[in-house]
């Protein structure tokens, strides 16, 4: 799926802005009743989250439909013109509506999904725009939600009285298995853009290297019978290679790599004109492979400096923030990082194209976030999510295939595979087969396990690349570093044996900004500092740990419970991206260790 862009050729209309908003009392659904909107709306801003936009818990905790609505018109002089109906994201499940007629729905609340507009608008004339919008996650969704009354880090009314405990638990509301809050709407822009009405609908381009020169294998999917034609320039705007029809291959004499921060991630730009159609998309020309233990960029060994992440901000919640992802990248740069995992779901596309830019490295993960944590059932032969999962995965990689900064793919974070290994290891091999069929550029696939019985877990080994999370010293062992620095070790000396490059996609502790003490313990900034530098000192013997992401980036917000006050805390910066001590303990750290050859 291309990105909307504006040229020549193609138009691109914003519908973002102050839109109508209310929420659904129960009795509605998914069908619009236009009285009921009428008498209940007020305004609310999009694309944003909707659950902090207003100051009544009563949308924080909204549990089910919403309804938004705006009119919008066309002008008269793409009368002639394609037009498509863009969503960048809903959470987490829409159905749309144009003059009270439905038009399309979708499943999945962090995709871009469209619609042509052929026979449903006429240009020059206003029309109404609406869209339900059900926020709930259960087990037939990613992420997963708890049918069974427990929310992650909740309570399950421990001391309650079973029938008791019954009518607590009627009131309806979302119990998610993730420990990130549910924020939901329309997080991500809303657009209609033009094309001609034959026109370019998808590029496909594989680099790969031939001694000095870069090798472009390219695919161009098209509507209509025009010829097809591309053209590939430098940074600096001179043409360097030209070819002919839908597909072929394309030479780059001395080309110049993509590489991560602080080398050059250089990029070129591909021109594919189509008939009256023309798009251009950048790329890199850089390679990624699994050599034994080693993780290769380039045909070197690189090591994952960065962070586990979240689209959250204040009063934008998860909702799109150009401003925040600039800052982000920013500050990744700053405490010299050369990564992120986008924990736990596909980010914003603009946060991929400033990677590209900027040389960030990017785990590109699913939201397939806590399957099977917490249930008494085997989730792989109980939950409805199979078909679903494939077809975000489907969704994730037609999105993304072109990015140089996508190195791995990720199908999910925390699932069970302790409880149930042997339906699991089927799930999830079968599932790596899928994902890697589905790859243009074959990138290495995997999946980020949680903190299990890892001699029992069959499946976190098959994987190209082991990523594990581990709390030794914070949820385990907790405050006693010394006992965790034995544990990990116990636990490291399992996976060198299996010889594969393992990442530590997450490892922290809870940090209350300004809490300060003399001697470390828990929840202090010192404590913090020692127990990130006691974890990497162990790690730093091992040549196969080929990388380390704290958790987290930055601080962000949760559903409320015993466990957590004003949201995780695990940040190396606060919410607004002040910095705590952990953030100059890594950049003092990370500023010293080179991306390539730091393990030999």
């Amino acid at each position: 799926m291309l990105y909307p862009r504006i040229n020549e050729r193609r138009s691109v209309l914003s519908l973002d802005g102050v839109w109508r908003f209310c929420l659904d009392d129960g009795t509605h659904g998914d069908r619009i009743d236009e009285a009921y909107i009428s008498a209940n709306a007020e305004n609310i801003s999009v694309p944003a989250s909707y659950n902090d936009q207003k100051d009544d818990l009563k949308y924080r905790e909204h549990y089910g439909w919403v309804y938004y609505e705006r009119k919008f018109t066309v002008p008269k002089v793409f009368k002639n013109e394609r037009l498509v109906l863009r969503f960048d994201a809903v959470t987490h499940y829409a159905k749309v509506y144009i003059d009270g007629k439905p038009v399309m729905e979708h499943k999945g609340g962090f995709l871009p999904f469209e619609i042509e507009l052929d026979g449903l608008v006429e240009a020059g004339k206003e029309f109404l725009l609406q869209v339900a919008v059900d926020n709930k996650v259960n087990h037939s969704t990613l992420p997963v939600g708890n049918e069974e009354g427990t929310a992650f880090f909740g309570s399950d009314n421990a001391g309650v009285p079973s029938v008791e405990a019954a009518k607590v638990w009627r009131k309806k509301r979302n119990l998610p298995n993730f420990d990130f809050f549910n924020y939901s709407g329309i997080n991500r822009s809303v657009r209609i853009y033009t094309t001609p009405k034959s026109y370019i609908k998808d590029i496909v381009l594989v680099p790969s290297v031939d001694g000095k020169d870069g090798i472009v294998d390219y695919r161009v999917e098209t509507c209509g019978k025009e010829k097809v034609s591309i053209e590939v320039f430098s940074r600096e705007g001179v043409s360097v290679a030209k070819a002919e029809g839908a597909s072929g291959r394309i030479r780059i004499k001395d080309a110049k790599l993509w590489n991560p921060y602080p080398e050059d991630p250089y990029l070129y730009s591909a021109r594919v004109t189509f008939g009256e159609d023309e798009y251009t998309e950048r790329f890199g020309i850089r390679t990624v492979k699994v050599d034994g233990h080693r993780f290769l960029i380039n045909g070197k060994p690189f090591f994952f400096k960065g962070f586990g992440k979240h689209e959250d901000s204040a009063v934008h919640g998860r909702g799109f923030d150009l401003a925040y992802d600039v800052k982000d990248m920013s500050l990744i740069k700053w405490m010299g990082a050369n990564s992120f995992r986008t924990s736990h779901y596909p980010y914003a596309e603009e946060m991929y194209y400033l990677a590209d830019e900027e040389g960030v490295v990017i785990i590109d993960e699913t939201p397939a976030v806590g399957i099977g944590a917490g249930t008494v059932q085997d989730p792989y032969t109980t939950f409805d999510i199979r078909s679903h999962h494939e077809d975000v995965i489907r969704d994730l990689i037609a999105r993304d295939k072109n990015h140089p900064s996508v190195v791995m793919w990720s199908m999910a974070n925390e699932p069970d595979t302790e409880h149930y290994p042997e339906s699991a290891k089927e799930y999830w091999c079968s599932l790596y087969d899928f994902t890697h069929s589905l790859d243009p550029q074959d990138r290495p696939v995997t999946f980020v396990c949680c903190q299990n019985n890892y001699e029992t877990d069959l499946s976190t080994r098959e994987m190209d690349v082991v990523c594990i999370n581990r709390y030794y010293g914070w949820y385990n062992l907790s405050g006693d570093m010394d006992a965790a620095c034995h544990a990990w070790n116990i636990e490291l000396d399992f996976w060198e044996k299996i010889d594969k490059p393992l990442i530590v996609t997450e490892y922290g502790a809870d940090t209350l900004p300004g809490f300060h003490l003399t001697a470390a313990e828990m929840f202090s900034e010192e404590f913090q500092v020692m127990y990130y530098d006691r974890t990497n000192s162990e790690l730093d013997k091992r040549a196969f740990v080929v990388g380390e992401h704290p958790w987290n980036f930055a601080d962000f917000n949760t559903i409320q419970g015993v466990f957590r006050a004003d949201g995780n805390r695990k940040g190396l910066l606060t919410r607004d991206r002040r910095p705590k001590m952990g953030a100059h303990y890594f950049r003092n750290r990370w500023t010293k260790i080179p991306n390539f050859g730091f393990k030999k």
